[in-house]
């Protein structure tokens, strides 16, 4: 059945991905964007909009101002929340991270409550929101991985602000869909999200990340640093199987396999063989933990991240969602032609 949906953040990495499925399966789509005179942000959804029955509408909208979303809510049958920052850096973690992630959630959901037609709400939250470091998994009774049953309670603004904004934010959700009674919501949980953008104006940390990997930043070394790593348009795939399954429930791990940098870097050596600055070995902890603060790492990440391994259980997926995934070398592949 044909909806009409509002995604916000639906011109970025993520979302333009799921704009892009929603629209070749013919919905109307509303997308939030800050400042519609900046064009060469969403062009590209305008350009996908010809090639297909669905439609996008553009909708001004700010995650931290109140009732921002109320308009565009309105009319809508769904909402695919996307929109919240995504970025390594530590600078300001309140006013970068906390505050855009926690009062645009508080906006978005509201804003669905008042609309009176809004009956299914699609979040993105993270793994972030699973675990804070690598260490939570070793130090956990389970095996088969970390489930969608734990919330990460190691993270601080001082310590992974990134992630303890993804897990204030995912729990004041749960607590807003707790106190009404109009709107389901479902929970999409990705792993590190790589792979291709559909536009060159995309601004992610796992663009950032690839291009640190691509341009020599580790070329004296790597860390041993471990990820669950995801095809962003898998993600884009377990948000629109969410939205259109109604059994789909509660949280959902989303990601591939796990792998260290060292493995992706070798990866992309054998593809591409002498073309980029990549690393030939692993740093040394000890020497991480000297050095990292130069690349704004802590030494508490070092600690409690570098050498440990990780392991995520994204079985309830599988199931729930019939989730498949895109092989992790096509991922790795497919985003290194994108940026070069």
């Amino acid at each position: 059945m044909k909806q009409t949906i509002l995604v916000t953040g639906g011109a970025g990495y993520i979302g333009s991905w799921i704009v892009k499925g929603l629209i070749e399966k013919g919905h109307s789509v509303r997308v939030s964007v800050r400042d519609k005179s900046k064009t060469e942000k969403y062009s590209h959804l305008l350009d996908i909009d010809k090639h297909y029955s669905g439609t996008v509408e553009l909708w001004e909208a700010d995650l931290t101002v109140l009732n921002s979303f109320d308009a565009a809510a309105k009319g809508c049958d769904s909402i695919i929340h996307v929109a919240s920052p995504f970025t390594l850096s530590l600078k300001n973690p309140q006013e970068n991270l906390i505050d855009p992630a926690l009062k645009g959630t508080q906006n978005v959901l509201n804003a669905a409550t008042k609309s009176g037609t809004v009956k299914k709400i699609v979040l993105t939250s993270s793994s972030a929101a699973i675990y804070g470091d690598n260490v939570d998994w070793n130090s956990s009774t389970m095996p088969n991985g970390l489930s969608e049953e734990v919330f990460n309670e190691t993270s601080s603004i001082e310590h992974q602000p990134y992630s303890y904004s993804k897990v204030l934010a995912e729990r004041e959700a749960w607590k807003i869909f707790e106190s009404q009674n109009i709107w389901d919501l479902v929970v999409i949980n990705p792993g590190f999200v790589m792979g291709p953008a559909l536009t060159t104006t995309s601004n992610s940390g796992s663009i950032d990340f690839m291009n640190d990997v691509l341009t020599g930043k580790f070329k004296m070394g790597v860390p041993e640093l471990e990820f669950s790593f995801v095809d962003v348009r898998d993600i884009a795939k377990a948000h629109i199987l969410a939205l259109e399954n109604p059994k789909a429930k509660g949280r959902h791990i989303t990601t591939n396999v796990e792998m260290n940098v060292m493995k992706m870097t070798q990866i992309i050596e054998t593809v591409f063989p002498h073309k980029f600055k990549l690393p030939k070995m692993k740093s040394p902890k000890w020497l991480m933990v000297i050095l990292g603060p130069l690349f704004g790492v802590t030494r508490q990440f070092v600690k409690l991240n570098i050498g440990h391994p990780l392991k995520l259980n994204n079985s309830k997926g599988k199931k729930e969602l019939g989730m498949t995934y895109i092989p992790i070398e096509k991922t790795i592949v497919d985003m290194v032609n994108w940026m070069n």
